[in-house]
């Protein structure tokens, strides 16, 4: 049964671009959202402006608009590119929910579950500094914690610098239930008398999320483990206020296949990059989905409904994640060879024209190199070659460039040309003879089928070895030992340009 009162959040901070990891909570979050019925929403947590990057949440919103993860609630892009808001919980910016934390620090400190600390920073380095000589871990000493009203006032009315910290309550076991990971016991011996309230006036990560959350009604709280240590901290700050937490689900973290946590040593983290080198958006979200879930099946391509009919908490894991670039790739390649020919198409011409291979003018296409115009359908015909073997749409333009530059061009040496069981005196025979038989097919009759037919024949008559002609062909037409077969690659260049790099072979031998 669906439960439209389900609301979940994620949160980032415009701190960057958005990272691997990042989309695949984004993912979950929104998957558990629709497969219960319930609500998606976006928030934006700008509360530290010291890491504040400029362009980040619009960074951010292009990716969950390409993602085609569409919020309930939250900031979202409108046609212009600006950044709005929608939904009635808002302002989604943290950043302008200022008034709203400053009168719920009053209820904490009225209460007296909070307190003002005037430790300056040098103090709080010294002893920070003293209990990790000492192996202790670094906490606060409560120096503050008895300050009298008085002292307090005064301090206050002098302008000095302060913090306010939440009052840890003393040798408490702190219990809360994890979705994923069953039930967390953690004592608040272990915890310190941590900062709500910055020097500046702005809230700390750990009182804003829970206020908002809080506010913004929300069910689950689906965020990564790193978050578990502090989720003791969060679930005291809810008693404090005397509310009902969310039920919390931490979710694995992603390892690199050294099975240590995915880094940019590791390579691309960000998912502009790999958006940028040609991975597709469905392919790239049903890998990311198999990052610590799966349905409990063999199966490994799903649509985005079927991750939402199938998306079950029960069923991630709580053990970290390989990030398996190699699987991606495979996965990637699937759904590639899965396009139609216009949708291919559509997707492979800008990383033909940003390679300077093609250009568009006055709505036509032409052959940088050569000047020469081209027409859509000769285009879909040699981007079908390469369709049933690359894995992402950024290794294109260099295995196809041979076909958009001069004959001229093409850059190999004669040795390359000769058959492993040849020699150059019969491989400049042979090209010789293919040049004749292909001279003979008429310029209208320039088909795969035709062109086939005429070397297989010739093959059989003269009872040569297939790889002593179909290499040199190979390599003649362009310039490298992998390519689409020889046959397919004569018919998409033509007669003329395929009869040109015959004999620009046949001169190097």
């Amino acid at each position: 049964m669906l439960n439209n009162n389900i609301r979940v959040r994620i949160a980032p901070s415009p701190t960057g671009f958005l990272h691997v990891g990042n989309l695949r909570t984004i993912l979950y979050n929104y998957l558990f959202a629709k497969h219960e019925g319930g609500k998606f929403i976006i928030r934006i947590e700008d509360t530290d402006q010291n890491r504040f990057v400029e362009g980040a949440v619009e960074n951010l919103l292009k990716v969950v608009d390409w993602a085609g993860i569409e919020s309930d609630e939250g900031p979202y892009l409108d046609e212009k590119g600006k950044v709005q808001e929608k939904g009635v919980f808002g302002p989604y910016f943290q950043s302008a929910r200022l008034d709203i934390y400053k009168e719920y620090i009053k209820v904490l400190l009225e209460k007296g579950k909070a307190y003002y600390c005037f430790c300056p920073k040098e103090r709080l380095d010294s002893l920070r500094e003293e209990q990790t000589k000492n192996n202790l871990p670094p906490k606060y000493d409560n120096c503050c914690r008895t300050l009298g009203r008085e002292e307090i006032k005064k301090r206050l009315q002098a302008n000095e610098p302060h913090v306010i910290r939440f009052k840890m309550p003393e040798n408490k076991d702190v219990v809360f239930a994890d979705e994923i990971r069953g039930s967390i016991v953690v004592n608040t011996k272990d915890l310190d008398d941590y900062v709500l309230i910055k020097t500046d006036g702005f809230p700390t990560y750990h009182f804003a999320n829970v206020v908002d959350d809080h506010l913004m009604k929300i069910t689950h709280v689906l965020r990564g483990d790193e978050w578990i240590a502090s989720t003791p901290k969060h679930v005291l700050l809810y008693e404090a206020f005397d509310w009902q937490p969310p039920k919390f689900a931490h979710l694995p973290i992603l390892l690199s296949k050294t099975k240590k946590k995915l880094s940019k040593r590791d390579g691309d983290t960000s998912v502009k990059d790999f958006i940028a080198k040609g991975y597709l958006k469905d392919a790239f979200l049903n890998f990311i989905s198999l990052l610590g879930w799966n349905s409990g099946s063999e199966q490994e391509v799903y649509s985005i409904n079927e991750l939402i009919q199938q998306f079950d908490l029960a069923k991630v894991h709580k053990s970290g994640a390989v990030f398996d670039l190699e699987k991606l790739d495979w996965l990637n390649g699937v759904y590639i060879r899965q396009l139609s020919p216009d949708e291919f198409y559509d997707l492979a011409l800008p990383y033909l024209q940003s390679a300077d291979l093609l250009e568009q003018k006055n709505d036509q296409l032409i052959i940088h190199a050569t000047g020469e115009k081209i027409k859509s359908t000769d285009l879909k015909g040699i981007l079908t070659l390469e369709q049933i073997r690359i894995k992402n749409l950024s290794e294109l333009a260099e295995a196809l460039r041979f076909f958009f530059i001069k004959e001229t061009d093409l850059n190999y040496e004669a040795k390359e040309l000769v058959w492993k069981k040849s020699d150059s005196q019969k491989t400049k025979v042979d090209l010789q003879e293919l040049s004749k038989i292909l001279k003979k097919i008429k310029t209208e009759d320039w088909q795969l089928e035709n062109i086939k037919k005429e070397i297989n024949e010739f093959l059989l008559k003269n009872n040569l070895d297939t790889g002593s002609v179909l290499w040199p062909m190979r390599y003649a037409l362009s310039g490298r030992a992998k390519s689409p077969d020889p046959f397919e690659i004569a018919y998409c260049l033509g007669k003329k340009q395929t009869l040109a790099r015959l004999e620009i072979a046949f001169a190097k031998l």
